[in-house]
């Protein structure tokens, strides 16, 4: 395997995600001090543009909405809804090129609650990339094997209406520690 990725950007705990996206705007809080990892892989992605114009590729009703793949980029969201494989490949499985280091263990508000924004990843612990999830209501279960690195401020409702195929426009990044 890999060597993992460790960021250079470490945040302050302030940084808030705002993510624009075909059905709405997404505001979220994003847990620098529980899971700084995460979430410093994350803001150095939204600065880079990475998510702009992926879209959302996996829906389960009651369960979560996922996206951040790089491989829907290229596709239609019609295409990307009907889970066609695109250009670059199956949506769901591609990444940043890089790996992180899983922090469910020692993030002490590792909890999956509605809108919670946690981390997709294999089955490999430490596999975790570019994919992100929203919870669509509580998932304990979730707690002991993935990531939590967010709770959302604002869109709930934005998030329960995505679906497959829906676009993230762009992610801005505020309260950026210097």
């Amino acid at each position: 395997m890999a060597d993992l990725y460790t960021p250079a950007y470490q945040p302050s705990g302030e940084e808030i995600a705002v993510l624009s996206t075909s059905k709405g705007t997404i505001r979220v809080q994003l847990h620098g001090k529980d899971a700084p990892i995460h979430v410093g892989n994350f803001v150095e992605l939204a600065q880079q543009g990475f998510y702009d114009n992926l879209k959302f590729h996996r829906y389960v009703p009651g369960f979560v909405i996922q996206g951040g793949c790089p491989n829907t980029r290229d596709m239609s969201p019609e295409d990307v809804a009907q889970g066609l494989r695109g250009p670059a490949g199956q949506p769901g499985t591609g990444g940043p090129g890089h790996q992180i280091k899983g922090e469910w263990r020692t993030n002490p508000h590792n909890e999956h609650n509605d809108g919670t924004l946690a981390m997709a990843r294999s089955q490999m612990p430490d596999s975790a990339g570019s994919q992100f999830y929203f919870c669509l209501g509580p998932q304990p279960f979730l707690d002991t094997d993935y990531t939590v690195f967010g709770d959302t401020l604002e869109g709930l409702d934005v998030i329960h209406n995505l679906r497959a195929g829906d676009v993230i426009e762009h992610i801005e990044i505020e309260n950026i520690a210097e």
